[in-house]
């Protein structure tokens, strides 16, 4: 079957070289832009705040964050202990339901998270909103953590289990039979669609897209920029993508598993051992770094919308990197062996910390110490953290190379997964149905190669954050519920 699939997909994306007499990239990216600006007028509709157009969007999700975390307790940092206890093992048992290890659920949910988000969203908050975009982000990132242990608890608690043990979770049955269970059956039955079918769009046009097209920029880069053989070939380098995706996705979540608790532990190393390195290079200029992104925090100089203009950048970086909120991550933790919901909760809280607090800011650090973002002109996105990194190590956007197809393949298979269930809680399960999801996301993966940054962010965010507006409807319903069960969970588990 995989070899029918790759060559499915070969066959189709060679053909669309003779669709036009402009260039692949340039005649796929005609048809993109036009999509996308429709979509980022309707899912970031803003309204003026001080002066600066503030999404809506945006809002909803600072307002639910700050909410969820003082509704809990602050578990984000009371439950840190626990959680890592939990990573360890110290819970575990071989007989609970499931597919998967805690460790390989992290692992997997932190593949679609820590990827270039990481890198490309971070430079791109900083380009944007001056280095007091990190601060907003480590803040974004720290209150996210409430709201994934929130959600993740519900993916396990309502999850479904066939005859055969595969796990069918996330907040399209927790928004469904959760909300039943309240008396809102319509209500959770609408809710659960709407998310499912953004779920979709966004693993096909947003996490998928983003990381080809942002693979492929550094890979020019690396091999030679505009001289380079591959500098118009975005087609050809996402189609052998594409079938490298394939080959892995059909698979299922225990084939994504394995691989991922691999590849993220190795890409996060690669990645933070060469980032540490040029810290420690410039290790006399951290105090002024740390101090440039707290005072531009407040008092911003040289950026657009003040104060809640870097706000804004820096919370909607944070959320594209952490997901919290956005409820995809549940997918993957619902696949958890356990028999205890809060229990992967717990789990869920290290995301937002590993991926934003760590990842993100260590990154941050880079792009502002090196001063990369001061001239930004004619780069963009990964280039611009490509260049931070050169500025100490002349070699290192080979390294970052790899390490960005690394992130991105980490990513794209996590969000394939994602997408699959989505797909299949709208079509039914179907193992012909299922192929051609398959099939569709592994040429999205192509036509991501080829196509602007611009409309690549406008699309990926706008349907990413799309899934949002349905799930935090669901998680403000059910979290007294969640509330409830942590009070007997720690009771039993954690007592003082």
């Amino acid at each position: 079957m995989k070899i029918i699939l790759m060559g499915i997909i070969t066959l189709l994306l060679s053909s669309i070289a003779f669709a036009s007499e402009l260039t692949i990239d340039q005649h796929i990216d005609q048809l993109l832009v036009p999509i996308a600006d429709l979509f980022t007028s309707i899912i970031f509709y803003s309204v003026d705040v001080a002066g600066t157009q503030f999404p809506l969007i945006v809002m909803w999700l600072i307002i639910a964050a700050v909410i969820f975390t003082v509704y809990f307790g602050f578990l984000n940092i009371r439950g840190f202990s626990h959680s890592c206890k939990v990573i360890r093992g110290d819970f575990s048992n071989p007989d609970d339901p499931g597919e998967v290890s805690h460790f390989q659920a992290l692992t997997t949910a932190l593949s679609g998270t820590v990827g270039l988000g990481n890198i490309a969203g971070v430079a791109i908050a900083v380009s944007i909103g001056g280095p007091g975009a990190t601060f907003w982000m480590i803040v974004a990132g720290f209150m996210g953590m409430s709201t994934k242990f929130l959600e993740c608890t519900l993916g396990v608690k309502y999850r479904h289990i066939n005859a055969q043990g595969q796990v069918h979770g996330g907040p399209m049955y927790y928004l469904k039979d959760g909300l039943a269970e309240l008396g809102f059956k319509k209500l959770g039955k609408v809710l659960a669609s709407f998310f499912a079918v953004c779920c979709v769009v966004a693993s096909l046009c947003g996490s998928n897209m983003l990381q080809s097209n942002q693979a492929f920029q550094q890979f020019v880069i690396a091999m030679g920029n505009e001289t380079s053989f591959w500098a118009d070939k975005g087609w050809l380098f996402g189609s052998l993508l594409a079938v490298v995706i394939g080959v892995v996705i059909i698979g299922g979540i225990k084939s994504i598993a394995k691989v991922t608790e691999k590849v993220v532990p190795l890409m996060a190393g690669l990645y933070l051992s060469a980032a540490l390195f040029v810290l420690a290079y410039h290790y006399t200029e951290i105090p002024h770094a740390v101090s440039l992104i707290i005072n531009g925090a407040f008092n911003p100089t040289g950026v657009v919308g003040g104060i809640i203009g870097v706000m804004i950048q820096g919370f909607k970086r944070s959320t594209f990197s952490s997901e919290a909120g956005v409820g995809a991550a549940s997918i993957a933790h619902a696949t958890a062996s356990t028999k205890e919901p809060v229990r992967e909760g717990y789990v869920a809280l290290l995301e937002p910390f590993i991926d934003t607090i760590v990842i993100c800011t260590i990154t941050a650090l880079v792009i502002v110490i090196t001063g990369a973002y001061q001239t930004t002109e004619g780069i963009d996105g990964v280039a611009l953290t490509s260049r931070a990194f050169a500025s100490v190590i002349w070699w290192f956007p080979y390294v970052l190379s790899v390490a960005v197809l690394m992130f991105a393949i980490s990513t794209m298979i996590s969000w394939a997964y994602y997408g699959s269930i989505a797909w299949g809680y709208l079509v039914g399960e179907s193992k012909v149905l299922d192929l051609l999801y398959k099939v569709v996301f592994c040429m999205c993966t192509a036509l991501g190669a080829s196509v602007s940054l611009n409309a690549v962010i406008a699309i990926s965010d706008s349907m990413f954050f799309s899934m949002a507006i349905a799930n935090i409807i669901g998680l403000y319903l059910l979290a007294p519920q969640v509330k409830l069960d942590l009070k007997q969970y720690q009771k039993t588990y954690c007592p003082k």
